[in-house]
């Protein structure tokens, strides 16, 4: 929960604040209430980041060099290019002027005829305001694409479930965490109507379009849109995904901007799951005896080919049996020792929390991944999507 920020002088009414406690609440305005070891993750975090970001343009740039000298300048050098290349060409021109006047601080002076006047010029301090001329421009760029990244957002989450639908003798919780402030990753649970109340069936689906932030996450509203338009009518699942596949082509580039895709029909009255996993992580139904099975049949991801057939696959589900949907940004999550956090701890997670509600599982899930992450940025979209049946 955000930190709420206390009521500003002018406001309060009281006698005055003294200086420690103005100091104080510039601090907690500053800081939203994050403790150090807060903040130095946090800081630690957006380097990690950073350094990804820039580092993107330095594959293959570290040529093999005679001497770890020339190595660390070669590397050095491209550095800085990808870091001048994310700027305009203007503000190029600002920040090698800046590093001029840091750098070499060029000397100026003046000499009046009669009495000798002498005015020295210090450019670092120029140098220094350019720097920060530069930092303003920047962080007003970023306040706008923030503002605009959120109103993205907000719409995003009007297209997923806030809460899991109410359904007999089944417990569902789901929950979603982008890499960036939009996601690619879709999950969605909803009713299908069938030819009369008794063919009623839940369909569960869970997509991971391919990339991450703005672009993945307008062709996730495409997906979305498209499966909620094509559910209502009377056709088979295989029918279903076939119509989704074919609008998905249109639009995917010619297959470059596919999606993976898990989609699924829970009858509740037989407890029968139908499924289709198209090209998705292999969702694991986690049985009360500790028996494990992957649901692997499907097809090829959704936008590469529109003549790709799709496998049907089904599953009787039994009392406490769990079904564990994933993206692979779950399994793929890295520490910063490079380890990927893997299928066998999500089973262990899975194991401990069984005789639990999904929900209770979900946090259990949540806080075991962010303890073995650490402060390693997320470098991927993370979604998670847990059935238990009662």
């Amino acid at each position: 929960m955000p930190y709420s920020y206390p009521p500003s002088p002018a406001s309060t009414i009281g006698p005055p604040l003294t200086f420690r406690e103005k100091v104080s609440r510039f601090w907690l305005r500053v800081t939203e209430g994050l403790e150090l070891n807060q903040l130095w993750g946090q800081f630690e975090k957006d380097a990690r980041a950073s350094y990804r970001l820039y580092a993107r343009d330095l594959e293959g740039a570290q040529a093999e060099t005679a001497s770890p000298g020339r190595k660390f300048f070669h590397v050095a050098q491209q550095f800085f290019w990808a870091v001048l290349e994310k700027l305009t060409p203007a503000r190029r021109v600002l920040l090698l002027l800046a590093l001029v006047m840091l750098i070499f601080n060029p000397e100026f002076s003046w000499h009046s005829h009669g009495d000798l006047h002498i005015v020295s010029l210090d450019f670092r301090l120029y140098g220094g305001l350019l720097v920060f001329l530069l930092l303003i421009l920047e962080v007003g760029d970023r306040v706008v694409m923030k503002r605009d990244l959120q109103i993205a957002r907000e719409i995003q989450t009007w297209l997923l479930p806030s809460e899991p639908p109410t359904i007999p003798g089944v417990a569902i919780a789901f929950q979603t965490r982008p890499a960036n402030t939009v996601a690619g990753d879709y999950y969605d649970v909803f009713e299908r109507a069938g030819l009369t109340p008794e063919e009623n069936r839940i369909l569960v689906a869970v997509a991971d379009v391919a990339g991450k932030s703005i672009p993945a996450a307008m062709l996730m509203a495409t997906f979305q849109a498209s499966l909620r338009t094509l559910s209502v009518t009377q056709s088979s699942l295989p029918e279903l995904i076939g119509n989704v596949n074919r609008y998905a082509c249109t639009n995917s580039q010619g297959g470059l901007r596919f999606t993976t895709a898990f989609l699924s029909e829970y009858d509740p009255t037989t407890r029968t799951l139908t499924y289709i996993n198209a090209g998705h992580n292999a969702p694991m139904v986690c049985r009360k005896s500790g028996a494990l099975e992957r649901l692997d049949a499907g097809g090829l991801p959704i936008g590469i080919s529109v003549d790709a057939a799709y496998q049907t696959g089904s599953v009787t589900l039994a009392p406490l049996d769990w079904l564990v949907i994933f993206t692979d940004g779950v399994v793929e999550a890295l520490n910063t020792r490079g380890d990927e956090f893997g299928e066998q701890r999500l089973l262990a997670t899975v194991a401990l929390g069984a005789d639990g509600t999904p929900a209770e599982m979900m946090r259990r899930l949540m806080a075991d991944m962010d303890g073995f992450v650490g402060n390693t940025p997320q470098h991927d979209d993370v979604t998670c999507l847990l059935v238990k049946i009662l």
